[in-house]
């Protein structure tokens, strides 16, 4: 076990939970990204067109010119 009160402990502690965090996260993510199949991909895209144009549709009509 290491002196806790040694210089730098605080610092190697940080970093090492750092990597754990984006280990952790690089893994979830794969997760995610492993669940999606093709037609999972299609239809978040479709999802994705309708809020955007659900959303920006109406800009061209109502913009304004200032």
């Amino acid at each position: 076990m290491t002196d806790q009160t040694r210089w730098g402990i605080h610092e190697v502690q940080t970093r090492n939970k750092a990597i754990k965090y984006r280990r952790d996260l690089v893994a979830r993510a794969m997760e995610h990204v492993v669940k999606l199949d093709e037609t999972g991909i299609t239809d978040l895209m479709i999802q994705i067109e309708a809020e955007y144009e659900r959303k920006y549709g109406n800009n061209k009509k109502n913009k304004v010119v200032l």
